[in-house]
């Protein structure tokens, strides 16, 4: 295979990459499992081909892909094909793994994978290749295919679900940590794309009309979930890459994390204080690290949130940690909720946006919207139990009759469907209901120590005379507009202030003096007008 990995290289760093992506889910409110939710999933994510990128051979995508519950029946049939006994739904986990073409190094892959498995007491009973279809597809992500396979992984006797599934995760961040180490020129030929007893992930670096065509089971009718998500992939100013495409293990997100260098920083230096009394010592070790340098903001924000998952929080608190509303100065918030927040911003830094994320776990399917509001999420519930959730309206066919209630999400706000209970959960039960689970207005109240509780300094500090400030200013290139601008104003208020640089310099090409010739060239860049903003205001 080609190797196209892109190293941090001049002025180009891989973490800082971002997308602009379309994301959308298709879910069956009582938990009814059919084909028809697949193929209306499918239509959603061929009509926001628009949101997806392509490059210069309109053939070659920047990726796209569906997440689904774990189609049992239909892995009880082609496994029956390959002569493996998969056992009851509970008892095994699925994974599907990008291998490498070369048999040598897929070998070794597997041999890794198998090891680790043993080392877990997990067993692996069998591999299925996955029937694929690379006609369609352009030269550039066909240069870097790798060869897609299901792993089929069970527990032993006494392994509850909940268990598996941990010891799948620890399983998959190992496998591929060793094996970027142990086997040589590895680059992106290896990767899990998910590993769970609840759900599966196609994707690929595809156009959103090729997902069906690539990967065959999805044409298969016994393919059936209650639940798909789906994400088309516009890399902004980024390279595709298979491993890149999403969704991810819990989310499709569209947006960018804009604070992900701090995010990554502090998951960092916290691993050697993590702890768990649901992972053991060496099954935590196994995990770090939890983050990767040289993934997408988006694949890190789901790592982070798959850890917080499986140690035992839900997923729509662990979203309420990572993505809060606007609470610092709303005063009007329920004070049981603004405990909450203020207990887990000690706990976890915000992954702050613009970012719409749809997410799942196999059994709550929802969306959430950050508090800058600036990423479009709209849902329509239809009389017939259907819920479609899509970066925009129209993406599935729905007739004007059939449609029960339509909304947006709001600035701030969390939408969640549980299939077991078989019901939408309001913003406000989800937020209520978890922020009064535990005692966070008294635990921050009688352990939050702040600046205004510490004694003042005793020390006096000499002001400088104004010609010497302005002479030390003038040596470290401060000017009177960062004085004024930035300085100031973070002073005064204590917070990092927002403003606006234009290029409003002559044209070069319209000049009477000679210009140095870089001047002659402009850089087009990604833009996005925001719309003013008032968090504390659910429309505007």
């Amino acid at each position: 295979m080609v190797d196209r990995e892109q190293n941090t290289q001049g002025l180009y760093t891989p973490e800082l990459e971002h997308d602009a992506c379309g994301i959308g889910f298709v879910a069956h409110l009582k938990n009814r499992k059919s084909h028809e939710v697949v193929t209306q999933a499918l239509d959603m994510l061929a009509r926001m081909e628009h949101r997806g990128g392509q490059g210069c051979d309109p053939c070659s995508g920047d990726g796209a892909g569906i997440l689904l519950q774990k189609p049992h029946e239909f892995l009880l049939e082609e496994s029956v094909k390959l002569g493996i006994k998969l056992p009851s739904f509970e008892k095994y986990g699925v994974g599907v793994v990008l291998f490498p073409k070369d048999e040598h190094k897929r070998a070794q892959c597997r041999d890794i994978l198998e090891r680790n498995a043993q080392r877990l007491d997990l067993e692996v009973i069998g591999y299925r290749v996955l029937p694929t279809d690379n006609s369609m597809i352009g030269a550039d992500p066909l240069s870097t295919e790798p060869q897609f396979e299901h792993v089929f992984v069970t527990g032993g006797p006494g392994c509850t679900p909940e268990e598996l599934e941990r010891k799948l995760y620890v399983l998959r961040n190992y496998t591929v940590r060793v094996c970027l180490e142990s086997v040589s020129n590895i680059g992106d030929d290896f990767y899990i794309n998910s590993m769970s007893y609840k759900t599966l992930v196609y994707k690929g670096q595809l156009t959103t009309e090729q997902v069906p065509q690539y990967f065959l089971d999805l044409q298969n009718p016994t393919m059936v979930t209650a639940l798909a998500l789906v994400h088309s992939r516009f890399s902004t100013n980024t390279f595709p890459k298979w491993r890149l495409a999403q969704p991810f293990r819990y989310i499709a997100h569209n947006g960018e994390i804009n604070t992900v260098r701090g995010n990554l920083n502090w998951m960092k230096a916290r691993e050697a204080i993590i702890e768990s009394d649901l992972f053991t010592q060496a099954e935590i070790d196994m995990l770090l690290p939890i983050c990767q340098e040289g993934s997408s903001d988006s694949s890190n924000f789901d790592m982070a949130l798959e850890l917080l998952v499986l140690s035992g929080r839900s997923l729509p608190h662990a979203l309420m940690m990572m993505i809060p509303e606007a609470w610092q100065e709303n005063k009007n918030m329920d004070p049981t909720r603004r405990a909450f927040y203020q207990y887990h911003a000690n706990v976890m830094e915000p992954w702050d946006g613009p970012a719409s994320v749809c997410f799942t776990d196999g059994v709550q399917v929802g969306a959430t919207l950050d508090r800058n509001g600036l990423r479009p999420s709209r849902y329509t519930v239809t009389k017939d139990d259907f819920l479609v959730m899509a970066s925009e309206s129209g993406v599935v066919d729905i007739e004007p009759e059939n449609v029960e209630f339509r909304g947006r999400l709001q600035p701030g706000r969390i939408f969640v469907a549980d299939l077991e209970q078989g019901r939408i959960i309001s913003d406000e039960e989800v937020k209520d209901g978890i922020a009064s689970a535990q005692p966070y207005q008294k635990w921050v109240e009688e352990n939050l120590l702040s600046l205004k509780k510490l004694p003042d300094a005793s020390n006096e500090f000499s002001q400088p005379s104004p010609e010497k400030l302005l002479h030390k200013q003038q040596a470290f290139g401060v000017s009177s507009e960062e004085v004024n601008e930035i300085i100031v104003p973070m002073a005064k208020d204590g917070k990092e202030p927002l403003s606006a640089m234009g290029a409003d310099w002559p044209l070069a090409i319209l000049s009477h003096q000679s210009q140095h010739l870089s001047n002659y060239f402009k850089q087009l860049f990604a833009q996005v007008t925001n719309p003013p903003i008032d968090r504390f205001v659910s429309v505007w």
